[in-house]
């Protein structure tokens, strides 16, 4: 688990992937979370039957602030695919996979904050569900070429597939102590700035939080079955 703040761990994801018998490494990429460049050495993916990048607060649209580790880390998805190791990636996460895999990340028109439905594309099925799933983010993906869009909503693609591959742009891990950590890093101003607020964003996880565990699990079990096996 490549998790880019101390904040923005596995969680739900994590514990999923535990029930099913992995051994989760949780390796911090910034154990600081006021300097952004500052990374701890990235362990070698190769030693690993999956490699799951995470959420972050930083962004592809500005690499500039995150350049001493970013492009090794696109290098590092790259390499892993070339392995067949499977890749599912979680915003940023699945931003970062998209822009590794060919495809591009920029700014979203509209930011998205709270739980939002995804649906599938026609003529397809979306294996995550309707949702609603949480979301945070500010910017968007464009999937690689090759790749299969199996969720979008009107603000952004949500759901990719390419191989053994799979991104996410929503945050399927998320559970109160979860955004606790995630709320760290934001002051109520920005919140409202984006139409929610600290408390709004508490009570909505509390009312979901149960429901969200089972669609969580489900997909995991989905990536496990179907797309890491391909």
């Amino acid at each position: 688990m490549l998790a880019h703040e101390p904040q923005g761990t596995s969680a739900l994801v994590g514990e999923r992937l535990r029930q099913c018998g992995y051994d989760v490494h949780e390796h911090v990429v910034t154990p600081d979370v006021d300097r952004p460049n500052d990374a701890a050495p990235f362990p070698d993916a190769a030693d690993y039957d999956l490699l799951v990048p995470m959420g972050s607060i930083r962004s592809l649209t500005n690499t500039g602030e995150i350049d001493s580790w970013i492009f090794d880390e696109i290098e590092m998805v790259r390499a892993a695919r070339a392995r067949g190791t499977p890749v599912p990636g979680v915003c940023f996460g699945g931003q970062l996979l998209a822009a590794a895999l060919g495809g591009e990340v920029e700014n979203a028109p509209a930011s998205e904050i709270g739980w939002r439905r995804v649906f599938a594309v026609d003529g397809t099925t979306n294996p995550a569900g309707p949702g609603p799933w949480f979301q945070w983010h500010y910017d968007r993906f464009t999937p690689p070429p090759e790749a299969e869009v199996l969720a979008v909503n009107d603000n952004a693609v949500q759901l990719f597939r390419l191989g053994r591959c799979l991104g996410t742009q929503f945050h399927p891990e998320v559970t109160s102590a979860h955004l606790a950590g995630f709320l760290t890093g934001f002051d109520e101003q920005h919140l409202n700035e984006h139409g929610t607020s600290s408390a709004e964003l508490r009570e909505s996880v509390r009312r979901h939080e149960e429901r969200n565990a089972r669609q969580c699990f489900a997909l995991v079990d989905w990536f496990l079955d179907e797309v890491a096996t391909s």
